[in-house]
């Protein structure tokens, strides 16, 4: 049920309080609930005692209202999330805020790689659990989150404000009375942190973590102490909400002008420029200005593994993936004769770089960062944001298809796979000739962790099909909660998820969540009888995992409630 907004607020009068039964495990949607009068269990059975939830209002009056206020205001509409002790109260005023649903999801890891990838498409994303043992589960989806410049805001079920400094030593805990464990491992994966102890400054708190979060593109880190919640205070009822504090980045104009001057020297007097896309394009919000440069210039363009389908690849000069060993075929070579080159958001870490074996012409390469240009042999001018610098060489480059042309005499087509046989087992590469059929502009593919990652590289993406991957932080298993994710922000949009064994033992558990959320997501698990990736760094007798009979997985999680179809090639054991 969508509703008109005024000034962010909800026009019409809000009911009372309702009794209403909670919902497992799914999503908890308060326009769904208000209806229903009778508490029961997961089981069916009569509840004993009935959950009052609190009712929307048009003015925000405690902090559990405003909390959830300002989340619908900044565009979520989901949060992922794990009930415990601490966070329950809370969760009462996120199932009642109309405009918000509570999904459950089955552990921590999952509910924050599910906000990754919810940020993915919607710019920001949100996770819930409890204190310590919630929250230190969550830890590695946020550290991954960070590695990839996403704005997820981690709330976290805080314990009681009275037991700070009481001494006491609580359940959730390691058997400490410091209650800052939590809080010094958030620090490294997050922007800001806020600890709300005390109603005075709940709001201020509330919105400057809300606002670093939107600012630097990083998660933040909001735990609430369990108490405060339902508490009213007079800064939470102001007849509008207070617009967020977001300070806009500016170019320092004096150190644009020069950085133009001196980038459109060199990229002019080159007979064969290229340009290469970076995954910063999009935190730094420069696809577009980036999308300008390649048709006023119309050198060659190639993006990053990391990049790919954040520049379209029906563009007239587009060439691929530069990958150094791996890229798409000649888009290597043709990047690294190249006599210039200008790197846009580009971060060429380890894995980026195949070890660091890239061979383009550094010296002749200009890096442009999110808010700095550095130049070959050192010189670097800001700040200036990455789109200003990109509109701004756009106008001062002479067009230059050369290194384009170069690329097109000597590109081969690349043949597809030899026709299976009948009875033969399903071979990858046939099963990506057909994945590659399935492609369409409602499609958005997921690329997990190992063998995936080479395979979709492969893939040429339609216009508007979408393209995630993790590959800095690699953390295997991801992929699965942040298709979730990712389902759940763009609800028009089909997931194609492409996963190995390894990493779906990791995380299976929420694809019963994806049952209970009606998701329409394809997952392509490719049996490889262990860590395909490991073997090919080091093989040894680790790497072999137990096989499972993962359409039997799925079917129990299924269990004849709701729409889930399976199916396995007998041979391969896909």
């Amino acid at each position: 049920m969508s509703m008109k907004l005024e000034n962010g607020f909800h026009t019409e009068t809000m009911p009372k309080a309702t009794t209403i039964k909670p919902i497992a495990n799914g999503v908890a949607a308060a326009d769904k609930l208000r209806s229903q009068s009778r508490s029961i269990d997961n089981n069916g059975a009569a509840a004993p005692s009935p959950v009052i939830i609190p009712p929307p209002t048009t003015t925000p009056s405690t902090l559990g209202h405003y909390l959830a206020r300002r989340l619908v205001q900044i565009g979520i509409s989901d949060i992922f999330s794990v009930p415990g002790d601490s966070n329950l109260v809370l969760f009462d005023y996120f199932v009642a805020e109309r405009g918000l649903n509570l999904v459950g999801c089955c552990n921590e890891l999952n509910a924050g790689y599910a906000a990754d990838g919810y940020a993915r498409r919607r710019g920001v994303g949100a996770c819930a659990v409890t204190f310590t043992v919630g929250s230190l589960s969550l830890i590695n989806a946020i550290a991954g989150a960070y590695s990839e410049d996403l704005p997820v805001i981690c709330i976290v079920g805080g314990p009681n404000s009275n037991d700070y400094g009481s001494k006491k030593i609580l359940h959730h805990t390691i058997g400490l009375p410091d209650f800052s464990q939590e809080l010094r491992c958030f620090q490294n994966v997050t922007c800001y942190q806020a600890i709300i102890d005390n109603l005075e400054d709940a709001q201020w708190q509330i919105d400057r973590a809300i606002s670093k979060c939107l600012e630097e593109r990083k998660p933040v880190y909001i735990s609430i102490c369990c108490n405060l919640v339902a508490i009213p205070h007079p800064s939470f009822s102001a007849q509008q909400l207070i617009p967020l504090s977001l300070s806009p980045k500016k170019s320092n104009q004096m150190a644009l002008e020069v950085a133009v001057e001196k980038a459109a020297q060199l990229l002019n007097s080159a007979i064969k420029p290229v340009m290469i896309g970076g995954k910063k394009l999009r935190p730094a919000k420069a696809q577009e200005a980036f999308m300008e440069l390649a048709d006023a210039c119309r050198y060659a363009v190639a993006v990053t593994p990391s990049a790919k389908g954040m520049f379209p690849e029906y563009h007239p000069h587009f060439i691929g993936t530069y990958w150094g060993t791996v890229s798409t075929a000649y888009c290597g070579e043709t990047v690294e004769i190249a006599d210039a080159s200008i790197f846009a958001g580009a971060t060429l870490d380890e894995l980026e770089t195949v070890a660091f074996s890239l061979t383009y012409k550094k010296n002749k390469a200009i890096i442009v960062e999110a808010d700095r240009v550095v130049f070959p042999n050192g010189p670097s001018f800001g700040p200036i944001l990455m789109k200003d610098f990109l509109s701004a060489i756009a106008k001062r480059l002479n067009p230059n298809p050369t290194a384009y042309e170069n690329y097109r005499r000597i590109y081969i087509a690349e043949s597809g796979p030899l026709q299976s046989n009948p009875g033969e087992a399903l071979r990858v590469n046939v099963l990506f000739k057909h994945i590659q059929k399935m492609l369409s502009s409602n499609i958005v593919v997921i690329s997990e962790t190992g063998d995936s990652w080479f395979q979709c590289q492969k893939l040429k993406l339609p216009k508007s099909c979408g393209y995630e991957i993790q590959l800095l932080y690699a953390s295997i298993g991801w992929s699965l909660g942040a298709t979730l994710g990712y389902a759940q922000a763009a609800p028009e949009k089909r997931m194609v998820l492409c996963i190995g064994d390894g990493s779906f033992q990791m995380t299976p558990q929420d694809v019963s969540t994806m049952i209970t959320l009606k998701q329409n997501n394809i997952i392509f698990l490719i049996n490889n009888g262990g860590y395909t990736i490991e073997v090919e760094i080091h093989d040894g007798p680790y790497n072999v995992i137990k096989n499972w009979d993962y359409t039997a997985i799925v079917n129990a999680m299924h269990n004849r409630d709701g729409n889930c179809w399976t199916t396995k090639d007998l041979e391969s054991q896909l």
